[in-house]
């Protein structure tokens, strides 16, 4: 029959790692509140282990705090703090490997290098949990909650707060992120690398290095999320490279340096997306194949499009654009003359950066005019054959 083994300061078991050690398949370990300075502890053994609020383990930046090497754990309520950095050895607060079906939910975790590691682990839940992160350079910090080669998990309802990634994927398929938030990460809110089949929903990505890197990956779906106040020379509200068939639908993106950087993807759908006071919406670096672009609201960005290489396929048609000044004379909806999104002086910024201090002159005004009425620099045929004359108003 399973027990309930409690722990405290001055009770006759004061050790998280001893009551480990004498608990039986199944048991629960209560931890009072209290302060216990402790590392290493392993759970081996299917139980669950329960902080009581104010049970906090201090690490003392000493090592790993809890390494999971058994199935059908759970890790409730806990603080973590002080988890220790080294240059060897990815010390976490909590580390699961090569385990299935487990709970990590409620933590908080102060001062980690990283916070939870999922190692060759599948099935899972993280949920519920805070972490509080130092983190200055992207070299010498590690990230809020990692996978690694673990499939089918579900992490809802995360907050990451300056950790090096918020969240980073490696080799890792099939898994939900959902309702999580990442705050000023110095790298990316998410970061997937070699990982497929991923779906990312209602989550928020604020003032991160960037908000989400897909790399690498394959058939992604990405939908109600919120990227913003990403900003700096390389931020990004998403970056794509060598990504193939994706859906980001119903997405917002507001006051983002560039909301998507793109490069070197191909059939991805961009769909019911809202691009708000961006300086760059869309910046498609080359090499972007069968992409299309619809029934998305582009509103007072500095530029909408920047765009490099042939078309390739790509469609821009049936959007929203607030820079459109044409006319629907038969009243259908849609305007009846195309719309250029790429701008000449889109093109000479970034050939010239310093150039961007004449963004509001007159002369500007002039110049992507006349590259509307002949162009010479910009696609001619990169158009929106089908500009809409009213917001979407999206599902």
């Amino acid at each position: 029959m399973a027990a309930i083994i409690e722990v405290c300061p001055n009770c006759t078991i004061n050790s998280v790692a001893k009551a480990v050690e004498i608990a039986n398949d199944g048991d629960t370990i209560i931890v009072k509140k209290g302060l216990y300075q402790e590392v290493g502890i392993e759970i081996n053994k299917p139980i669950t282990l329960k902080g009581e609020k104010g049970a906090v383990i201090d690490g003392q930046e000493k090592g790993e705090i809890i390494l999971v090497t058994a199935d059908d754990v759970t890790i409730d309520g806990l603080e973590i703090i002080n988890i220790g950095s080294s240059h060897l050895e990815d010390y976490s607060a909590v580390r699961l490997r090569e385990v299935e079906n487990f709970i990590v939910e409620n933590l908080i975790i102060r001062n980690p290098f990283f916070a939870i590691y999922l190692e060759k682990s599948n099935h899972g839940t993280v949920r519920n949990n805070k972490v509080y992160g130092t983190a200055e350079s992207e070299f010498t910090s590690g990230n809020g909650i990692q996978l690694w080669y673990s499939h089918y998990n579900t992490l809802d309802n995360n907050e990451m707060i300056q950790m090096r990634d918020g969240i980073y994927f490696e080799f890792s398929n099939h898994n939900i992120i959902s309702n999580n938030i990442s705050k000023n990460s110095v790298r990316y809110g998410l970061h997937f690398m070699f990982s497929n089949n991923d779906l990312v929903k209602g989550n928020s990505y604020i003032n991160n290095g960037a908000g989400i890197a897909i790399m690498f990956s394959k058939e992604m779906e990405m939908y109600h999320n919120t990227f913003k106040d990403n900003w700096g020379a390389a931020s990004y509200g998403v970056l794509l490279k060598e990504a193939t068939d994706a859906k980001i639908t119903h997405n917002t993106f507001e006051r983002n340096t560039t909301a998507l950087n793109i490069e070197g993807s191909t059939r991805i759908l961009y769909k019911n997306n809202d691009f708000i006071s961006n300086g760059w919406a869309i910046n498609s670096r080359g090499a972007n194949y069968k992409n299309i672009f619809t029934k998305n609201n582009f509103l007072n960005n500095s530029f909408d499009l920047a765009y490099k290489g042939g078309m390739n396929e790509n469609s821009f048609n049936g959007n929203y654009w607030s820079e459109y000044n044409g006319y629907d004379l038969d009243r259908d909806g849609i305007g009846d003359v195309p719309y250029r999104p790429v701008k000449l002086f889109s093109y000479l910024v970034n050939k010239s950066p310093e150039a961007i201090v004449l963004l509001r002159s007159m002369f500007i005004d002039i110049v992507d005019f006349s590259e509307r009425v002949s162009p010479v620099f910009t696609p001619d045929n990169l158009l929106d054959e089908t500009p809409l004359m009213k917001k979407v108003i999206h599902d």
